[in-house]
């Protein structure tokens, strides 16, 4: 279970869960593939360093 970013304010930065989900799945697999290096350097599982990233605003989820 995910504690930090919390959930509920996650989920705020998203217009639904589904969409949140797609755009932390679609970064951390980006992660994996071409910043290794710097995914290594945080300490994080990929899909915690998204998860933070998006609740930071460092990635913006549109409406496209």
């Amino acid at each position: 279970m995910m504690t930090e970013p919390p959930i509920d304010k996650l989920i705020e930065k998203a217009e639904c869960r589904y969409a949140l989900t797609c755009v932390v799945a679609k970064r951390a697999r980006q992660l994996i593939g071409q910043e290794q290096e710097y995914l290594e350097s945080t300490g994080l599982k990929p899909v915690s360093l998204a998860a933070k990233e998006i609740y930071d605003g460092k990635i913006v989820i549109s409406k496209d």
